[in-house]
């Protein structure tokens, strides 16, 4: 079984029991959440899907934050040059049930 949900502007392909990483939610750990289904199926290759009132039960692991990405601006045939740094908040959450209703 899987579904795509969509969380944070986002759309994931997932399955029961795998991990993931999507943007910050405000919720704490232990938590249990619904996500938003766009489609959910039996088997990838039959094709066989159901986009109506699909519902992802995921249950919140922990908050995290990425990696550290390096912006470099820098201007030619000049002295100007700046660097920054950013590391976006995430949330780990686990899918725990995919239900077709």
């Amino acid at each position: 079984m899987y579904a795509i949900v969509e969380q944070g502007g986002k759309q994931y392909w997932v399955t029961p029991g795998e991990t993931l990483r999507v943007d910050r939610i405000e919720a704490k750990a232990g938590e249990k959440i619904e996500l938003k289904a766009l489609w959910a199926g039996e088997e990838k290759e039959s094709g066989k899907g159901s986009s109506s009132k699909a519902k992802v039960t995921a249950e919140i692991l922990r908050q995290v934050r990425g990696p550290k990405l390096f912006i470099l601006r820098k201007k030619p045939k000049s002295t100007y040059s700046r660097q920054r740094g950013h590391r976006q908040d995430l949330t780990e959450i686990r899918i725990k049930d995919i239900s077709l209703n």
